[in-house]
Protein backbone atom coordinates (compact mmCIF):
# COMPACT_ATOMS: atom_id res chain seq x y z
CA UNK A 1 0.00 0.00 0.00
CA UNK A 2 1.54 3.21 -0.85
CA UNK A 3 -0.13 7.07 -1.18
CA UNK A 4 0.92 8.82 -4.74
CA UNK A 5 1.51 12.70 -4.46
CA UNK A 6 -0.45 12.55 -7.75
CA UNK A 7 -3.73 11.04 -5.68
CA UNK A 8 -3.46 13.33 -2.91
CA UNK A 9 -6.22 16.17 -3.92
CA UNK A 10 -8.81 13.18 -4.73
CA UNK A 11 -7.92 11.81 -1.42
CA UNK A 12 -8.63 15.23 0.19
CA UNK A 13 -11.92 15.47 -2.17
CA UNK A 14 -13.18 11.70 -1.29
CA UNK A 15 -12.73 12.41 2.78
CA UNK A 16 -14.11 15.75 2.80
CA UNK A 17 -17.39 14.55 0.40
CA UNK A 18 -17.83 11.25 2.84
CA UNK A 19 -17.71 12.91 5.69
CA UNK A 20 -20.03 15.64 5.31
CA UNK A 21 -22.38 13.60 3.24
CA UNK A 22 -22.41 11.39 6.17
CA UNK A 23 -23.21 13.60 8.23
CA UNK A 24 -19.78 13.31 10.65
CA UNK A 25 -18.55 16.89 9.96
CA UNK A 26 -19.82 20.20 9.04
CA UNK A 27 -17.72 22.38 7.35
CA UNK A 28 -18.14 26.00 6.26
CA UNK A 29 -15.48 26.26 2.86
CA UNK A 30 -15.12 22.56 1.79
CA UNK A 31 -12.42 23.78 -0.72
CA UNK A 32 -10.44 24.88 2.19
CA UNK A 33 -11.13 21.84 4.22
CA UNK A 34 -9.69 19.72 1.44
CA UNK A 35 -6.53 21.68 2.11
CA UNK A 36 -6.10 20.92 5.47
CA UNK A 37 -6.85 17.62 4.51
CA UNK A 38 -3.93 18.04 1.56
CA UNK A 39 -1.52 19.26 4.28
CA UNK A 40 -1.92 16.30 6.19
CA UNK A 41 -0.95 13.97 3.34
CA UNK A 42 1.89 15.78 1.98
CA UNK A 43 3.27 16.35 5.49
CA UNK A 44 3.53 12.63 5.29
CA UNK A 45 4.73 11.92 1.71
CA UNK A 46 7.56 14.75 3.15
CA UNK A 47 8.54 12.95 5.93
CA UNK A 48 8.56 9.60 4.15
CA UNK A 49 10.53 10.91 1.22
CA UNK A 50 13.13 12.17 4.50
CA UNK A 51 13.25 8.89 6.14
CA UNK A 52 14.58 7.50 2.38
CA UNK A 53 17.26 9.80 1.77
CA UNK A 54 18.32 9.67 5.19
CA UNK A 55 18.11 5.62 5.18
CA UNK A 56 20.14 5.83 1.94
CA UNK A 57 22.88 8.29 3.17
CA UNK A 58 23.03 5.97 6.22
CA UNK A 59 24.28 3.09 4.01
CA UNK A 60 26.13 5.39 2.18
CA UNK A 61 28.13 6.77 5.26
CA UNK A 62 28.60 2.93 6.63
CA UNK A 63 29.37 1.12 3.51
CA UNK A 64 26.39 -1.40 4.04
CA UNK A 65 24.25 -3.09 0.62
CA UNK A 66 21.04 -2.33 -0.46
CA UNK A 67 19.84 -5.30 1.24
CA UNK A 68 19.54 -3.23 4.91
CA UNK A 69 17.71 -0.44 3.50
CA UNK A 70 14.21 -1.86 4.25
CA UNK A 71 15.27 -2.60 7.60
CA UNK A 72 16.89 0.92 8.51
CA UNK A 73 14.29 2.90 7.03
CA UNK A 74 11.51 0.91 8.97
CA UNK A 75 13.55 1.63 12.01
CA UNK A 76 13.83 5.45 11.24
CA UNK A 77 9.97 5.65 10.76
CA UNK A 78 9.81 4.04 14.08
CA UNK A 79 12.07 6.03 15.96
CA UNK A 80 9.67 9.58 14.27
CA UNK A 81 6.68 7.34 14.74
CA UNK A 82 5.68 7.33 11.05
CA UNK A 83 3.62 4.45 9.99
CA UNK A 84 3.92 2.67 6.56
CA UNK A 85 2.25 0.22 4.67
CA UNK A 86 -0.43 -0.68 6.55
CA UNK A 87 0.46 1.27 9.45
CA UNK A 88 -0.01 3.86 7.68
CA UNK A 89 -3.74 4.48 7.24
CA UNK A 90 -4.08 4.55 11.69
CA UNK A 91 -0.66 7.68 11.41
CA UNK A 92 -2.62 9.39 8.89
CA UNK A 93 -6.19 9.39 9.95
CA UNK A 94 -4.87 9.91 14.06
CA UNK A 95 -3.40 13.11 11.98
CA UNK A 96 -6.65 13.76 10.01
CA UNK A 97 -8.70 13.79 13.51
CA UNK A 98 -5.93 16.16 14.93
CA UNK A 99 -6.68 18.68 12.05
CA UNK A 100 -10.46 18.25 12.03
CA UNK A 101 -10.84 19.47 15.64
CA UNK A 102 -8.10 22.57 15.28
CA UNK A 103 -9.11 23.53 11.53
CA UNK A 104 -10.81 26.65 11.18
CA UNK A 105 -12.58 25.28 8.20
CA UNK A 106 -14.15 22.37 9.77
CA UNK A 107 -17.10 23.96 11.81
CA UNK A 108 -17.82 21.01 13.77
CA UNK A 109 -17.12 17.49 14.09
CA UNK A 110 -20.07 15.04 14.85
CA UNK A 111 -18.62 11.93 14.61
CA UNK A 112 -16.88 10.12 17.66
CA UNK A 113 -12.48 9.27 17.06
CA UNK A 114 -13.80 5.93 16.24
CA UNK A 115 -16.33 6.43 13.98
CA UNK A 116 -14.08 8.81 11.74
CA UNK A 117 -11.75 6.47 11.95
CA UNK A 118 -13.51 3.70 10.54
CA UNK A 119 -14.59 5.89 7.81
CA UNK A 120 -10.94 7.41 7.43
CA UNK A 121 -9.93 3.67 7.60
CA UNK A 122 -11.91 2.82 4.42
CA UNK A 123 -11.53 6.27 2.14
CA UNK A 124 -7.53 5.66 2.49
CA UNK A 125 -7.35 2.01 1.82
CA UNK A 126 -9.16 2.10 -1.34
CA UNK A 127 -6.54 5.32 -2.64
CA UNK A 128 -3.44 3.54 -1.35
CA UNK A 129 -4.69 -0.40 -2.78
CA UNK A 130 -3.76 1.27 -6.27
CA UNK A 131 -0.19 -0.29 -6.18
CA UNK A 132 -2.01 -3.90 -6.43
CA UNK A 133 -4.60 -2.84 -9.42
CA UNK A 134 -1.30 -1.49 -11.29
CA UNK A 135 0.37 -4.75 -10.91
CA UNK A 136 -2.52 -6.72 -11.67
CA UNK A 137 -3.05 -4.47 -15.28
CA UNK A 138 0.67 -4.93 -15.72
CA UNK A 139 0.65 -8.64 -15.57
CA UNK A 140 -2.16 -8.99 -17.86
CA UNK A 141 -0.60 -6.74 -20.59
CA UNK A 142 2.88 -9.25 -20.25
CA UNK A 143 1.03 -12.52 -19.87
CA UNK A 144 2.53 -13.56 -22.98
CA UNK A 145 6.03 -13.99 -21.49
CA UNK A 146 7.06 -16.75 -18.23
CA UNK A 147 6.91 -15.77 -15.27
CA UNK A 148 10.24 -15.43 -13.38
CA UNK A 149 12.36 -14.93 -15.87
CA UNK A 150 14.47 -11.93 -16.58
CA UNK A 151 12.90 -10.38 -19.48
CA UNK A 152 9.29 -10.84 -17.10
CA UNK A 153 10.79 -8.48 -14.75
CA UNK A 154 11.92 -5.97 -16.48
CA UNK A 155 8.87 -6.12 -18.49
CA UNK A 156 6.74 -6.41 -15.07
CA UNK A 157 8.49 -3.20 -14.24
CA UNK A 158 8.52 -1.13 -17.61
CA UNK A 159 4.90 -1.71 -17.55
CA UNK A 160 3.96 -0.18 -14.39
CA UNK A 161 5.73 2.28 -14.98
CA UNK A 162 3.88 2.98 -17.85
CA UNK A 163 0.43 2.68 -15.93
CA UNK A 164 1.66 4.92 -13.20
CA UNK A 165 2.60 7.63 -15.63
CA UNK A 166 -0.72 7.31 -17.81
CA UNK A 167 -2.44 7.56 -14.52
CA UNK A 168 -0.62 10.45 -13.08
CA UNK A 169 0.81 8.94 -9.91
CA UNK A 170 4.73 9.76 -10.65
Amino acid sequence: MRLYSGRVPAVAADVIRALVGGGDIEVSNRGEAELDVQSVLKEYLRTEREITDQARQMLDQRGLPHEHFGRTRRVLAEQRGLGQGEDAIPWISNQLIEVFMHSAHIDEVFADDATLRVKLKDILKKHMAVDDEIETEARRRIQNLQEGTGAWDIELARAMAEIKRARGLE
